[in-house]
């Protein structure tokens, strides 16, 4: 049965393409939506971005062009008023009801709420949904008499997610072959994705494990090495941490996503990987670190200076970690302090915001709390990456601040979920906390 959307504009600076996502039913934006576009259009952001990207698309079906319009006689203009139909069975209509006009200082979300009553009184046998990622209009939606849906096309449920881990236990033969060889055929049963990791056990004595991966390429299972020097001076304490070592440091796999909690060493681990394959290995020309500028609580307003001086106090936490790392080993590769590094453009802090349109080769990239990234910014960042370069990813989807997304909205869950199959990317999930032991009680009772 057709169905009639009214999207919201959270909706549309999420994700500019929802409009056609919609397939077989009719789509409808409220005048009050075209409004907000106009005034997110002139942010220098992804949001802004994505507003300007909305307002073309429109303009270009406006107009007889666009994507995803369908054909219709001579290309003549048509008519947003009276819908444009597109090729994926949506009828796109901005819609104006003179009995709610926009405007008089009347809030977008009342005016949604109006057109939605009033679509649905003159049709009453087509259901009308409103679909929106602010809960409390879902909630006023509800409390109306009206539907009202979140926006879930590039939803993954948290407890889904993939972990990138598993258990197997094969006869003592094959156990043997892989301790002594280091590499054997995967098993039949059950198939493992690939780069997946292992803790491989031997039937006859459950006590006797070995960790292992998936190699990508061949699809053999390869024991993963014990490293027992570390990495910058840091040792791995837990199983998830030597997969987390052996992913980061193998430049086969191009793109490494970590998940976990605060305290389990997410952030620590790239970083000292990151140092080691830059200043110890020499295999990448720089390291490239960024993170979100989503803040924890109220903002603090505009900061002075330069990029790197708005950037650092939202680079704290890497510089806190960086810090931490020549402490701990006292020298990288001949180097006793990051912050000559900083200065000759070793390591490079990038904001975000300003990613767009580069294309970043021979570096090793770190994008810390990528949980607050949506899909779309996610994909901006991942297409950045160049020739020869490595990009990894952390976050910890149970601690989000961008009130845009959620822990199954955001783009970290969404690229875990979409390059799982992928022989270039492995993905590690970190449980227990190492930081300390108040930390590690406050993850888990607050």
């Amino acid at each position: 049965m057709r169905k009639t959307y009214i999207l919201d504009t959270n909706v549309l600076l999420h994700d500019p393409h929802s409009l056609a996502r919609f397939v077989d039913n009719d789509v409808l934006i409220p005048i009050a939506v075209i409004e907000e576009i106009d005034r997110f259009k002139r942010e220098q952001s992804d949001r802004g971005q994505n507003a300007r990207e909305v307002s073309r698309w429109l303009d270009s079906l406006r107009n007889g062009q666009g994507p995803h319009r369908r054909s219709v006689g001579d290309g003549a203009p048509q008519s947003l008023a009276q819908g444009v139909q597109l090729d994926t069975g949506v009828r796109l209509q901005v819609y104006w009801d003179q009995s709610s006009p926009a405007g008089g200082g009347q809030p977008a979300d009342t005016h949604i709420l109006q057109i939605a009553r009033s679509v649905q009184a003159r049709r009453p046998d087509v259901p009308v949904i409103i679909v929106t990622k602010d809960i409390n209009l879902r909630i006023r939606a509800d409390a109306m008499g009206l539907r009202a849906e979140d926006y879930e096309s590039d939803r993954v449920v948290l407890s889904d997610i993939f972990d990138g881990q598993a258990e197997l236990t094969i006869d003592p033969a094959t156990w043997a072959a892989l301790d002594e060889r280091q590499v054997i055929p995967q098993p039949a049963e059950p198939r493992l994705d690939p780069n997946q990791y292992v803790l491989v056990r031997s039937a006859n004595d459950a006590k006797k494990t070995l960790l292992a991966r998936v190699e990508g390429a061949s699809g053999k299972l390869h024991r993963i090495p014990a490293f027992e020097d570390g990495v910058c001076g840091i040792k791995p304490r837990n199983k998830e941490q030597y997969f987390a070592l052996d992913a980061l440091l193998d430049d086969r796999i191009k793109m490494v996503t970590v998940m976990g909690k605060a305290g389990t060493g997410k952030t620590l681990l790239a970083l000292a990987c990151a140092l080691h394959q830059v200043l110890v290995k020499k295999r990448y020309r720089g390291l490239m670190v960024a993170r979100p500028t989503v803040s924890v609580g109220k903002e603090i307003g505009y900061l002075p200076g330069g990029i790197e001086e708005k950037m650092a106090p939202w680079m704290r936490p890497i510089t806190d970690t960086l810090e931490f790392l020549f402490d701990t080993a006292k020298s990288i590769g001949g180097h006793h302090d990051y912050r000559t590094l900083w200065n000759n453009g070793t390591i490079e802090i990038q904001s975000l915001s300003l990613i767009r349109g580069r294309s970043i080769s021979n570096h090793y990239i770190v994008v810390d709390e990528a949980q607050n990234l949506s899909p779309l910014e996610v994909k901006t960042v991942i297409t950045r990456v160049g020739h020869a370069s490595k990009v990894v990813l952390t976050g910890d989807p149970y601690q989000i601040d961008n009130p845009y997304v959620d822990s199954g909205s955001n783009g970290f869950n969404y690229l875990v979920n979409r390059f799982r199959k992928e022989p270039i990317a492995a993905h590690i999930a970190l449980h227990k906390g190492e930081r300390s032991e108040l930390a590690e009680l406050a993850a888990n009772l607050l």
